[in-house]
């Protein structure tokens, strides 16, 4: 199988894709990501609008993450078949279209299959971006490209908290919650149209049909895992919800094993094992993993704390994020030149800069800047954003930049459903720890989601110093 992408005919050495392209798919990369957290600020409102209890409230939030996650890997091999420029659109368009449902829903039901709906729809967008930059961009500047990638993803979440802060308390027109989403209809159809016009067409050299047996075990193990870590702790961990984790081992190696063989018989697997045995893939995502789940949690956890610890409005709660969504923009654009001079060391660098941020809040604590010392927790959360930036950032390049160009679609698909699957687990892992906290204060709360935050950024700091994801 060639490894070669088929891409419009251009000079050698020069990118396709223009910086106003890429400013286009760095627009289409923003919508989803932040939509994943965008609607958190705004629970407490729509239980009251639509008389939702807690569990359709973690459906609202479950539900878009669930179906998100699932069909991530997909969208990328539907990319790599029919074109990445072509399914972008379609997946852009098709949000669009999810999300003026979300925000007509008459009923707690309806936005809860709204949301999935748009999970869907979401899931067809960052993969072909991260192809498309793959194939599309020059090699000497597609670091400094995915940097800008990884700036637009991080900040995403941050921003999602601190948009849905404003437009709430803006509440335009009477639309209240309903406007978060309707901000995505001209945000989404513009970046539709100029992705039509400013982005080259690319596809894989020998495009493939989609792997339906891998498709359904990829399906079957992100569900065996996701539903049970979002339900169980609504449900009180009933026997029925414990035993999918326990098969969920299983249908990994089951999995593992028929994609091996898939790529046996001359076929291209929905997972390709050369490109997850890649050494910078396989090191770059099991660090991902455990570090993004801590980001989650603590991206969970936060604006309930302000919200609901310390009285904040959800504007004021969205505006605490801006040291953080400041210093993440300033590092992601850091990451290339950083990574040129350190090299490896970059990765634990950054996890301990977090680390350090970390410590800083928990020593605030006790002076009480969650409640109105706010100044205090400046530096703590610049160092945070900071230093995610550069674990993230230089991570995503390491594992892309290892992806052979024919399955760059598949291997974006991979990394993104990385992330959002790690974070999702970790807003339901920690998002449990926290509630069950709540009884010692929400200070106390907060407090254990960053003492597992603190673990895990000094513990991928220890393991990766000085060497390359590997």
């Amino acid at each position: 199988m060639s490894d070669r992408t088929t891409i419009p005919p251009g000079r050698a050495g020069h990118s396709l894709l223009s910086s106003l392209g890429l400013g286009v798919v760095l627009l289409a990369t923003l919508l989803p990501m932040m939509d994943s957290f965008i609607v958190n600020v705004a629970l407490p409102t729509i239980a009251g609008d639509l008389g939702a209890g807690n569990a359709d409230l973690e459906l609202v939030v479950a539900g878009y993450g669930i179906a998100f996650t699932l069909l991530l890997v997909l969208g990328g091999r539907l990319g790599d078949a029919f074109g990445r420029r072509r399914v972008l659109v379609f997946g852009l368009l098709g949000f669009v279209l999810t999300s003026a449902l979300c925000a007509l829903a008459p009923s707690a039901g309806w936005l809860v299959a709204a949301r999935i709906a748009q999970g869907a729809t979401a899931a067809l967008i960052p993969p072909q971006v991260l192809g498309t930059i793959q194939a599309a961009v020059a090699t000497e500047r597609r670091a400094r490209a995915m940097s800008r990638y990884a700036a637009v993803s991080g900040l995403a979440a941050i921003l999602g908290l601190l948009l849905g802060g404003v437009l709430l308390q803006m509440d335009l027109w009477g639309m209240s919650w309903r406007l978060l989403f309707l901000i995505n209809l001209p945000l989404g159809l513009a970046a539709a149209a100029l992705t039509s016009l400013l982005v080259p067409e690319s596809r894989s050299d020998h495009p493939v049909g989609v792997d339906l047996r891998g498709t359904a075990l990829l399906g079957a193990l992100v569900l065996l895992v996701l539903v049970p870590v979002n339900r169980g702790p609504v449900l009180g961990w009933p026997w029925w919800v414990i035993v999918p984790l326990l098969v969920a081992p299983v249908a990994a190696v089951v999995l593992w094993r028929t994609e091996k063989r898939v790529a046996g018989t001359g076929m291209v697997p929905l997972l390709p094992p050369a490109v997850l045995t890649e050494p910078r893939v396989r090191g770059g995502l099991l660090m991902l993993g455990p570090f993004l789940a801590a980001w989650g949690g603590f991206l969970f956890a936060l604006p309930l704390t302000l919200q609901h610890g310390f009285g904040l409005s959800p504007l004021s709660a969205g505006l605490a994020v801006v040291p953080m969504s400041l210093a993440f923009l300033i590092g992601s654009f850091t990451v290339p030149s950083l990574r040129a001079g350190f090299g490896a060391k970059v990765v634990p660098g950054g996890a301990l800069v977090q680390a350090l941020g970390v410590a800083w809040l928990l020593a605030a604590l006790p002076l009480g800047w969650l409640g109105g010392a706010v100044w205090t927790a400046l530096p703590g959360l610049a160092l945070i954003g900071f230093g995610q930036a550069l674990v993230v950032g230089a991570a995503n390049i390491s594992v892309l930049g290892a992806v052979p160009s024919a399955y760059a679609g598949v291997g974006g698909g991979v990394l993104v459903t990385t992330q959002q699957g790690s974070m999702a687990v970790g807003v339901a892992v920690l998002g449990t720890v926290f509630s069950v906290a709540l009884s010692h204060g929400h200070a106390t709360a907060f407090g254990f989601v960053l003492v597992a935050q603190l673990l895990t950024c000094v513990a991928v700091s220890y393991v990766f110093r000085g060497k390359a994801l590997s």
